[in-house]
């Protein structure tokens, strides 16, 4: 089955700021995830936050991290964040942009 894929605003952005090579990169990940997002990713529990039902993607060799969540009923992925791995600063966005959906 393929899945949809849709992003946050924000998310959208941050993948914008990316640069090229590294952009490519990450598109190319957000793609693989289309045919089986809940065996691509790792999922996410408790963090710093609370980040259960939500998954992730790492390009070790990019430094990025792509979070995001998987509705199965619409058949869709919700790209939430796209960042760098130094720190685990990504954790707080990702959890801050859920809860401003909710």
């Amino acid at each position: 089955m393929k899945w949809t894929i849709r992003y946050l605003r924000e998310a959208e952005e941050d993948l914008n700021r990316l640069d090229g090579s590294v952009s490519r990169e990450v598109r190319k990940a957000i793609e693989k995830l289309k045919t089986d997002p809940e065996n691509f990713g790792k999922a996410l529990g408790h963090k710093q936050v609370n980040l259960t039902g939500l998954r992730e993607v790492k390009l070790r060799k990019a430094g990025i991290r792509i979070v995001y969540n998987v509705c199965r009923t619409e058949s869709s992925l919700l790209i939430v964040v796209v960042g760098f791995r130094a720190d685990d600063e990504v954790y707080k966005i990702a959890d801050r942009r859920m809860k401003d959906l909710k």
